[in-house]
Protein backbone atom coordinates (compact mmCIF):
# COMPACT_ATOMS: atom_id res chain seq x y z
CA UNK A 1 0.00 0.00 0.00
CA UNK A 2 0.95 3.24 -0.30
CA UNK A 3 0.18 6.85 -0.02
CA UNK A 4 -1.35 8.96 -2.39
CA UNK A 5 -2.31 13.04 -2.26
CA UNK A 6 -4.98 13.96 -4.14
CA UNK A 7 -7.36 16.91 -5.13
CA UNK A 8 -10.55 16.13 -6.27
CA UNK A 9 -14.23 17.87 -7.00
CA UNK A 10 -17.08 16.44 -5.09
CA UNK A 11 -20.90 16.74 -6.42
CA UNK A 12 -21.94 20.61 -5.45
CA UNK A 13 -18.28 21.53 -6.87
CA UNK A 14 -16.43 21.84 -3.55
CA UNK A 15 -12.89 21.23 -4.27
CA UNK A 16 -11.74 18.39 -1.65
CA UNK A 17 -7.70 17.52 -0.62
CA UNK A 18 -6.82 14.62 1.12
CA UNK A 19 -4.35 11.35 1.22
CA UNK A 20 -5.33 8.15 0.65
CA UNK A 21 -4.22 4.30 1.12
CA UNK A 22 -4.10 2.20 -2.01
CA UNK A 23 -1.90 -0.18 -4.21
CA UNK A 24 -1.83 2.05 -6.89
CA UNK A 25 -2.46 5.49 -8.46
CA UNK A 26 -5.34 3.98 -10.45
CA UNK A 27 -6.52 2.17 -7.45
CA UNK A 28 -6.85 5.53 -5.24
CA UNK A 29 -8.75 7.16 -8.71
CA UNK A 30 -11.20 4.25 -8.86
CA UNK A 31 -11.99 5.11 -4.77
CA UNK A 32 -11.87 8.83 -5.40
CA UNK A 33 -14.66 8.02 -8.19
CA UNK A 34 -16.43 5.51 -5.68
CA UNK A 35 -16.61 8.78 -2.92
CA UNK A 36 -18.95 10.70 -5.91
CA UNK A 37 -16.03 12.64 -6.23
CA UNK A 38 -14.02 13.40 -9.39
CA UNK A 39 -10.15 13.76 -9.43
CA UNK A 40 -8.25 16.33 -10.59
CA UNK A 41 -5.04 15.44 -9.51
CA UNK A 42 -3.56 12.38 -7.53
CA UNK A 43 0.21 11.97 -6.60
CA UNK A 44 2.14 9.32 -4.55
CA UNK A 45 3.45 11.04 -2.02
CA UNK A 46 6.15 8.43 -0.95
CA UNK A 47 9.63 8.28 -3.18
CA UNK A 48 8.60 6.38 -6.67
CA UNK A 49 10.73 3.45 -7.34
CA UNK A 50 13.01 3.37 -10.15
CA UNK A 51 10.85 2.19 -12.91
CA UNK A 52 8.23 4.58 -12.06
CA UNK A 53 10.90 7.67 -11.84
CA UNK A 54 12.16 7.01 -15.13
CA UNK A 55 8.49 6.31 -16.75
CA UNK A 56 7.83 10.24 -14.31
CA UNK A 57 10.85 11.39 -16.74
CA UNK A 58 9.41 10.26 -19.80
CA UNK A 59 6.01 11.82 -19.25
CA UNK A 60 7.46 15.45 -18.63
CA UNK A 61 8.72 15.53 -21.79
CA UNK A 62 5.67 17.48 -23.81
CA UNK A 63 3.64 16.49 -26.32
CA UNK A 64 2.58 19.54 -28.98
CA UNK A 65 -0.80 20.46 -28.32
CA UNK A 66 -1.54 20.04 -32.27
CA UNK A 67 -0.81 16.55 -31.43
CA UNK A 68 -3.90 15.82 -29.38
CA UNK A 69 -6.00 17.99 -31.46
CA UNK A 70 -5.31 15.74 -34.97
CA UNK A 71 -5.37 12.54 -32.15
CA UNK A 72 -9.41 13.64 -31.17
CA UNK A 73 -10.58 15.05 -34.37
CA UNK A 74 -9.14 11.80 -36.37
CA UNK A 75 -10.79 9.54 -33.08
CA UNK A 76 -14.13 11.47 -33.72
CA UNK A 77 -14.48 10.59 -37.48
CA UNK A 78 -13.16 6.69 -36.66
CA UNK A 79 -15.87 6.59 -34.02
CA UNK A 80 -18.27 8.00 -36.12
CA UNK A 81 -17.57 6.15 -38.78
CA UNK A 82 -18.13 2.79 -36.32
CA UNK A 83 -15.55 1.80 -35.32
CA UNK A 84 -14.64 0.20 -31.80
CA UNK A 85 -12.86 2.70 -29.48
CA UNK A 86 -10.09 -0.19 -29.38
CA UNK A 87 -9.78 -0.35 -32.79
CA UNK A 88 -9.92 3.20 -33.39
CA UNK A 89 -6.74 3.46 -31.38
CA UNK A 90 -5.26 0.62 -32.56
CA UNK A 91 -5.59 2.70 -36.56
CA UNK A 92 -4.18 6.05 -34.85
CA UNK A 93 -1.33 3.91 -33.63
CA UNK A 94 -0.09 2.80 -36.84
CA UNK A 95 -0.48 6.24 -38.06
CA UNK A 96 1.57 8.33 -35.58
CA UNK A 97 4.08 5.42 -36.32
CA UNK A 98 4.84 3.63 -33.31
CA UNK A 99 8.15 4.95 -32.19
CA UNK A 100 6.81 8.32 -31.88
CA UNK A 101 6.38 9.56 -28.22
CA UNK A 102 2.42 10.57 -28.52
CA UNK A 103 2.20 6.76 -30.23
CA UNK A 104 3.82 5.35 -26.81
CA UNK A 105 0.78 6.76 -25.04
CA UNK A 106 -1.90 5.88 -27.19
CA UNK A 107 -0.87 2.80 -26.52
CA UNK A 108 -0.51 2.56 -23.18
CA UNK A 109 -4.06 3.99 -23.14
CA UNK A 110 -4.97 1.15 -25.42
CA UNK A 111 -3.96 -1.45 -23.05
CA UNK A 112 -5.53 0.25 -19.99
CA UNK A 113 -8.47 -0.10 -21.82
CA UNK A 114 -8.25 -3.63 -22.52
CA UNK A 115 -7.45 -4.43 -18.20
CA UNK A 116 -10.82 -2.65 -17.85
CA UNK A 117 -10.56 0.76 -17.12
CA UNK A 118 -12.50 3.81 -18.70
CA UNK A 119 -11.51 6.01 -21.08
CA UNK A 120 -11.17 8.69 -19.39
CA UNK A 121 -9.71 7.20 -16.50
CA UNK A 122 -7.22 5.78 -18.87
CA UNK A 123 -6.30 9.56 -20.29
CA UNK A 124 -5.98 10.64 -17.00
CA UNK A 125 -2.82 7.95 -16.29
CA UNK A 126 -1.21 9.60 -19.10
CA UNK A 127 -0.09 12.55 -16.97
CA UNK A 128 0.91 15.88 -18.46
CA UNK A 129 -0.81 15.11 -21.88
CA UNK A 130 -4.16 15.60 -21.57
CA UNK A 131 -5.90 18.36 -19.67
CA UNK A 132 -8.23 17.64 -16.75
CA UNK A 133 -10.50 19.38 -18.73
CA UNK A 134 -10.33 17.28 -21.73
CA UNK A 135 -10.50 14.32 -19.26
CA UNK A 136 -13.58 15.39 -18.08
CA UNK A 137 -15.45 16.23 -21.05
CA UNK A 138 -14.48 12.45 -22.28
CA UNK A 139 -16.06 11.52 -18.70
CA UNK A 140 -19.41 13.00 -19.77
CA UNK A 141 -19.04 11.65 -23.19
CA UNK A 142 -19.10 7.89 -21.61
CA UNK A 143 -21.16 8.48 -19.00
CA UNK A 144 -23.86 9.87 -21.50
CA UNK A 145 -23.27 7.50 -23.88
CA UNK A 146 -22.12 10.15 -26.69
CA UNK A 147 -18.25 10.08 -26.71
CA UNK A 148 -18.66 10.34 -30.68
CA UNK A 149 -20.54 13.79 -30.30
CA UNK A 150 -17.99 14.94 -27.55
CA UNK A 151 -15.07 14.20 -29.49
CA UNK A 152 -16.07 16.09 -31.95
CA UNK A 153 -17.45 18.94 -30.07
CA UNK A 154 -13.80 18.95 -28.00
CA UNK A 155 -12.01 19.21 -31.37
CA UNK A 156 -13.48 22.10 -32.13
CA UNK A 157 -13.16 23.76 -29.19
CA UNK A 158 -9.44 22.83 -29.19
CA UNK A 159 -8.72 23.65 -32.69
CA UNK A 160 -10.67 27.52 -31.77
CA UNK A 161 -8.08 27.34 -28.59
CA UNK A 162 -5.17 26.30 -31.00
CA UNK A 163 -6.29 29.31 -33.83
CA UNK A 164 -6.73 32.28 -31.19
CA UNK A 165 -3.10 31.60 -29.57
CA UNK A 166 -1.69 30.82 -33.47
CA UNK A 167 -3.28 33.95 -34.49
CA UNK A 168 -1.97 36.06 -31.03
CA UNK A 169 2.04 34.30 -31.39
CA UNK A 170 1.53 35.99 -35.07
CA UNK A 171 0.98 38.82 -34.37
CA UNK A 172 3.94 39.48 -31.81
CA UNK A 173 5.97 37.77 -34.11
CA UNK A 174 7.04 41.44 -36.65
CA UNK A 175 7.26 43.69 -33.50
CA UNK A 176 9.82 41.05 -31.35
CA UNK A 177 11.77 40.91 -34.83
CA UNK A 178 11.88 44.65 -35.15
CA UNK A 179 13.34 44.71 -31.42
CA UNK A 180 15.33 42.31 -31.76
CA UNK A 181 17.05 43.73 -34.50
CA UNK A 182 16.80 47.24 -32.79
CA UNK A 183 18.96 46.29 -29.65
CA UNK A 184 21.35 43.65 -31.81
CA UNK A 185 21.80 47.51 -34.38
CA UNK A 186 22.45 49.01 -31.31
CA UNK A 187 24.90 46.84 -29.83
CA UNK A 188 26.98 46.48 -32.86
CA UNK A 189 27.25 49.92 -32.95
CA UNK A 190 28.62 50.72 -29.72
CA UNK A 191 30.84 47.40 -29.04
CA UNK A 192 32.52 47.49 -32.55
CA UNK A 193 32.13 50.60 -34.57
CA UNK A 194 32.86 53.38 -31.69
CA UNK A 195 35.75 51.99 -30.56
CA UNK A 196 36.89 51.95 -34.28
CA UNK A 197 37.16 55.92 -33.45
CA UNK A 198 38.51 55.44 -29.62
CA UNK A 199 42.75 56.78 -30.84
CA UNK A 200 41.06 59.27 -33.42
CA UNK A 201 39.44 61.20 -30.83
CA UNK A 202 42.04 60.13 -27.94
CA UNK A 203 43.95 63.19 -28.33
CA UNK A 204 40.80 65.77 -28.00
CA UNK A 205 40.23 64.44 -24.24
CA UNK A 206 37.70 66.90 -22.47
CA UNK A 207 37.20 69.08 -25.53
CA UNK A 208 35.25 66.44 -27.21
CA UNK A 209 31.47 67.31 -27.38
CA UNK A 210 29.55 66.07 -24.58
CA UNK A 211 27.42 63.61 -26.62
CA UNK A 212 30.66 61.83 -27.96
CA UNK A 213 32.08 61.34 -24.11
CA UNK A 214 28.68 59.80 -23.64
CA UNK A 215 28.53 57.32 -26.35
CA UNK A 216 32.28 56.57 -25.92
CA UNK A 217 31.85 56.17 -22.33
CA UNK A 218 28.36 53.69 -22.88
CA UNK A 219 30.58 52.04 -25.72
CA UNK A 220 33.82 51.65 -22.94
CA UNK A 221 31.37 50.39 -20.57
CA UNK A 222 30.01 47.68 -22.73
CA UNK A 223 33.34 46.87 -23.85
CA UNK A 224 34.64 46.71 -20.40
CA UNK A 225 31.72 45.23 -18.36
CA UNK A 226 29.20 43.90 -20.83
CA UNK A 227 30.10 40.56 -19.09
CA UNK A 228 28.41 41.78 -16.05
CA UNK A 229 25.72 43.54 -17.95
CA UNK A 230 24.58 40.31 -19.57
CA UNK A 231 24.99 38.40 -16.10
CA UNK A 232 22.52 41.03 -14.67
CA UNK A 233 20.01 40.12 -17.22
CA UNK A 234 20.24 36.73 -16.70
CA UNK A 235 19.65 36.87 -12.89
CA UNK A 236 16.99 38.95 -13.33
CA UNK A 237 15.27 36.32 -15.88
CA UNK A 238 16.29 33.75 -12.69
CA UNK A 239 14.73 35.92 -10.71
CA UNK A 240 11.23 36.54 -12.14
CA UNK A 241 10.79 32.58 -13.29
CA UNK A 242 11.51 31.97 -9.30
CA UNK A 243 8.57 34.40 -8.47
CA UNK A 244 6.63 32.88 -11.11
CA UNK A 245 7.36 29.41 -9.80
CA UNK A 246 6.07 30.64 -6.08
CA UNK A 247 1.84 31.09 -6.06
CA UNK A 248 1.75 34.25 -3.82
CA UNK A 249 4.31 36.05 -5.84
CA UNK A 250 3.34 34.94 -8.79
CA UNK A 251 -0.56 36.08 -8.29
CA UNK A 252 0.86 39.59 -7.16
CA UNK A 253 2.76 39.50 -10.88
CA UNK A 254 -0.03 38.81 -12.36
CA UNK A 255 -1.93 41.57 -10.20
CA UNK A 256 0.10 44.09 -11.35
CA UNK A 257 -0.28 42.39 -14.82
CA UNK A 258 -4.47 43.14 -14.94
CA UNK A 259 -3.69 46.72 -13.90
CA UNK A 260 -1.48 47.70 -16.85
CA UNK A 261 -3.67 50.37 -19.64
CA UNK A 262 -3.10 47.88 -22.46
CA UNK A 263 -2.22 44.61 -21.39
CA UNK A 264 -4.76 44.40 -19.01
CA UNK A 265 -7.80 44.68 -20.59
CA UNK A 266 -6.25 42.12 -23.70
CA UNK A 267 -5.36 39.22 -19.88
CA UNK A 268 -9.19 39.91 -18.91
CA UNK A 269 -10.58 39.47 -22.80
CA UNK A 270 -8.23 36.14 -23.25
CA UNK A 271 -9.63 34.68 -19.54
CA UNK A 272 -13.33 35.32 -19.91
CA UNK A 273 -12.87 33.73 -23.71
CA UNK A 274 -11.23 30.82 -22.47
CA UNK A 275 -13.70 30.97 -19.38
CA UNK A 276 -17.09 31.12 -21.66
CA UNK A 277 -15.49 28.49 -24.53
CA UNK A 278 -14.81 25.95 -21.82
CA UNK A 279 -18.03 26.12 -19.50
CA UNK A 280 -20.30 26.45 -22.26
CA UNK A 281 -18.61 22.91 -23.76
CA UNK A 282 -18.98 21.15 -20.55
CA UNK A 283 -22.87 22.24 -20.14
CA UNK A 284 -23.63 21.16 -23.22
CA UNK A 285 -22.36 17.87 -22.80
CA UNK A 286 -24.57 17.60 -19.36
CA UNK A 287 -21.57 18.45 -16.59
CA UNK A 288 -23.36 19.90 -13.85
CA UNK A 289 -22.42 23.99 -13.44
CA UNK A 290 -21.20 23.86 -9.70
CA UNK A 291 -18.99 21.30 -10.86
CA UNK A 292 -17.90 23.14 -14.49
CA UNK A 293 -16.82 26.35 -13.00
CA UNK A 294 -14.65 24.01 -10.67
CA UNK A 295 -12.83 22.25 -13.75
CA UNK A 296 -12.75 25.88 -15.87
CA UNK A 297 -11.11 27.62 -12.71
CA UNK A 298 -8.20 25.24 -13.24
CA UNK A 299 -7.97 26.15 -17.30
CA UNK A 300 -7.79 29.97 -16.15
CA UNK A 301 -4.01 31.50 -16.23
CA UNK A 302 -4.33 34.36 -14.18
CA UNK A 303 -4.25 33.04 -10.67
CA UNK A 304 -5.91 36.42 -9.38
CA UNK A 305 -9.02 36.02 -11.60
CA UNK A 306 -8.76 32.06 -10.58
CA UNK A 307 -8.99 32.50 -6.87
CA UNK A 308 -11.74 34.58 -7.61
CA UNK A 309 -13.78 31.34 -9.02
CA UNK A 310 -13.24 30.17 -5.95
CA UNK A 311 -15.65 32.50 -4.52
CA UNK A 312 -18.15 32.17 -7.40
CA UNK A 313 -18.28 28.66 -6.67
CA UNK A 314 -19.02 29.37 -2.89
CA UNK A 315 -21.96 31.97 -3.90
CA UNK A 316 -23.34 29.64 -6.58
CA UNK A 317 -23.47 26.67 -3.88
CA UNK A 318 -25.63 29.12 -1.62
CA UNK A 319 -27.95 29.42 -4.66
CA UNK A 320 -26.67 32.45 -6.54
CA UNK A 321 -26.57 32.90 -10.01
CA UNK A 322 -23.45 32.76 -11.85
CA UNK A 323 -23.27 36.47 -13.16
CA UNK A 324 -23.39 38.30 -10.23
CA UNK A 325 -20.60 36.71 -8.40
CA UNK A 326 -18.70 36.66 -11.82
CA UNK A 327 -19.30 40.11 -11.67
CA UNK A 328 -17.66 40.96 -7.82
CA UNK A 329 -14.98 38.34 -8.69
CA UNK A 330 -14.03 37.90 -11.54
CA UNK A 331 -12.66 41.07 -13.42
CA UNK A 332 -14.01 40.00 -16.53
CA UNK A 333 -15.63 42.91 -19.20
CA UNK A 334 -19.09 43.89 -18.62
CA UNK A 335 -19.86 42.68 -22.49
CA UNK A 336 -19.04 38.65 -20.95
CA UNK A 337 -20.58 39.56 -17.92
CA UNK A 338 -23.88 41.13 -19.61
CA UNK A 339 -24.27 38.40 -22.13
CA UNK A 340 -23.64 35.43 -18.93
CA UNK A 341 -26.83 37.21 -17.26
CA UNK A 342 -28.75 37.21 -20.34
CA UNK A 343 -27.66 33.55 -21.35
CA UNK A 344 -29.20 32.72 -17.75
CA UNK A 345 -32.26 34.32 -17.35
CA UNK A 346 -33.67 33.09 -20.95
CA UNK A 347 -32.29 30.02 -20.17
CA UNK A 348 -29.53 29.90 -23.15
CA UNK A 349 -26.99 29.95 -21.04
CA UNK A 350 -24.69 27.35 -23.18
CA UNK A 351 -25.14 28.82 -26.80
CA UNK A 352 -24.16 32.49 -25.11
CA UNK A 353 -21.52 31.40 -23.48
CA UNK A 354 -20.28 29.92 -26.48
CA UNK A 355 -21.39 33.01 -28.62
CA UNK A 356 -19.56 35.33 -26.61
CA UNK A 357 -16.19 33.34 -26.79
CA UNK A 358 -16.20 33.75 -30.34
CA UNK A 359 -16.79 37.78 -29.76
CA UNK A 360 -14.56 38.38 -27.08
CA UNK A 361 -11.86 36.25 -29.03
CA UNK A 362 -12.84 38.32 -32.32
CA UNK A 363 -12.66 41.45 -30.13
CA UNK A 364 -8.83 40.24 -28.72
CA UNK A 365 -7.49 39.78 -31.64
CA UNK A 366 -8.47 43.68 -32.53
CA UNK A 367 -7.40 45.21 -28.81
CA UNK A 368 -3.97 43.25 -29.95
CA UNK A 369 -3.71 44.77 -33.24
CA UNK A 370 -4.23 48.41 -32.39
CA UNK A 371 -2.26 47.82 -29.36
CA UNK A 372 0.76 46.94 -32.18
CA UNK A 373 -0.13 49.19 -34.44
CA UNK A 374 1.05 52.00 -31.97
CA UNK A 375 3.92 49.90 -31.12
CA UNK A 376 5.65 49.34 -34.27
CA UNK A 377 6.04 52.75 -35.42
CA UNK A 378 6.84 53.68 -31.37
CA UNK A 379 9.69 51.15 -31.75
CA UNK A 380 11.64 52.24 -35.32
CA UNK A 381 11.19 55.93 -34.11
CA UNK A 382 12.99 54.78 -30.71
CA UNK A 383 15.70 53.01 -33.26
CA UNK A 384 15.76 55.36 -35.52
CA UNK A 385 16.50 58.29 -33.10
CA UNK A 386 19.27 56.46 -30.66
CA UNK A 387 21.25 55.25 -34.39
CA UNK A 388 20.80 58.42 -35.29
CA UNK A 389 21.87 59.94 -32.11
CA UNK A 390 25.48 57.95 -32.39
CA UNK A 391 26.09 58.75 -35.47
CA UNK A 392 25.25 62.47 -35.36
CA UNK A 393 27.98 62.15 -32.35
CA UNK A 394 30.84 60.68 -34.16
CA UNK A 395 29.68 63.29 -36.75
CA UNK A 396 30.22 66.41 -34.35
CA UNK A 397 33.51 64.92 -33.13
CA UNK A 398 35.35 64.13 -36.60
CA UNK A 399 34.12 67.67 -37.46
CA UNK A 400 35.92 68.95 -34.32
CA UNK A 401 38.80 67.09 -35.58
CA UNK A 402 39.22 68.61 -38.64
CA UNK A 403 38.71 71.94 -37.27
CA UNK A 404 41.75 71.28 -35.10
CA UNK A 405 43.88 69.99 -37.94
CA UNK A 406 43.15 73.07 -39.89
CA UNK A 407 44.11 75.15 -37.24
Amino acid sequence: MASFLYKAVSSDGEIIEGVLEAVSREHAVNQIHLNGQVPIRVEESQQKSRQTSSRKLFKRKKIPQGQVVAFTRELATLLHSGQPLDSALGILVSISGDDSLFSQHLMSIRDSLKSGHSFADSLAKEEGVFSNFYIQMVRAGEAGGALESVLSRLSVHLEQAQEVRSSLISALIYPAILLFVAVTSILVLLTYVIPQFSELFMDMGEALPLSTQITMGMATFLQDYGWALALGVILVILFFKWQMSHKQSAKRWHGRLLKLGVIGPIVKQVEAARFCRTLGTLLENGVPLLKSVAIVKDTIGNFVIADGMDQVIKHLRSGQRLADPLAEYAQFPQFALQMIRVGEESGQLEPMLMQTAEILDMETQTLIKRALSLVEPVMILVLGLIIAGVVMSILVAILGVNSLVSL
